[in-house]
């Protein structure tokens, strides 16, 4: 039981279970019936999991150089090898399930893992590294979507809320370690930005998201906008400046960080409220 809950604690729990519920949300919104709703779930939390695993995998050996005893991989609570029979497992898992969902679900699914394996193997440490978030979480929409009965690819603006969703995650996201991933060598793209203008441009991304979300939800009516939804947009605004005032004249720190975060978190909300209007 040891080794099962540090491989859990090795698949990045956090990430795994918030993709998860953001995919319920996501299928509940694109009107699936409930076991293709459970279906969906179940095979993006799989995947998750696989995508944490081969993360700290891969990293293992970086992780000990640093002294990361939050690692348990590094830590040694696990081996190496369980760590990859784990990834490689959920990844199959995640993938078959997929198919019974159809061959576009499969399809998108294995470019949305496909592309985060790639940021795990050495993307990452590449000016390139946001890509694979804006591939990925580009498709999260488009997940549940060709999850139907009449499959479809989501539209274009839930393909771009998810998108900027994805950059605004990688480019706060790594503002904790930077000092850690500075001195094993990872130079991604926030890296060389710098985590000022990290900050910046996610708060700005998460802005443009809430406005795509609100026109391309209504199809431009915007008279035909809830009032839930303007109160959304003004708190995401409200974050966004509060966001570039503190990157603008502090060294960013942690508030920064969860401001950010907590503008992602609210678009990710307006994406999963936006109603049956997923499908392009």
């Amino acid at each position: 039981m040891r080794a099962v809950f540090a491989l859990w604690r090795s698949t990045h729990p956090g990430p795994t279970l918030v993709v998860s519920a953001l995919s319920l949300g996501l299928g509940i919104a694109a009107g699936l019936d409930a076991w293709r709703v459970a279906v969906l779930v179940i095979s993006v939390f799989f995947g998750q999991l696989s995508i944490g695993l081969s993360n700290d995998a891969i990293d293992s050996e970086r992780d000990r150089r640093v002294g990361r005893t939050d690692k348990p991989i590094a830590r040694g609570d696990v081996s190496l090898r369980a760590a990859w029979i784990a990834a490689i497992t959920t990844v199959v898992v995640a993938l078959a399930l997929s198919a019974v969902l159809g061959l576009g679900m499969l399809g998108a699914h294995a470019v949305f893992l496909g592309s985060a394996w790639a940021y795990n193997a050495g993307l990452k440490s590449t000016a390139i590294s946001i890509v694979p978030f804006l591939v990925s979480f580009g498709l999260l929409p488009s997940l549940a979507t060709l999850s139907a009965p009449d499959p479809a690819i989501a539209a274009c603006w839930a393909t771009l809320a998810g998108a900027v969703l994805g950059a605004a995650v990688h480019l706060t996201n790594v503002l904790p370690d930077l000092d850690d991933d500075r001195a094993t060598g990872v130079r991604g793209f926030p890296h060389r930005l710098g985590a000022r203008w990290s900050a910046v441009l996610a708060a700005a991304g998460i802005v443009a998201g809430a406005i795509a979300v609100v026109w391309g939800s209504v199809d431009g009516d915007v008279d035909r906008v809830g009032v839930l939804t303007w109160v959304f947009v003004a708190l995401v605004i409200a974050a966004a400046i509060a966001t570039i005032v503190l990157a603008v004249n502090r060294a960013p720190g942690r508030v920064l960080f969860r401001l950010v975060m907590s503008a992602a978190l609210i678009l990710a909300l307006q994406l999963v409220l936006s109603g049956g209007g997923l499908a392009g």
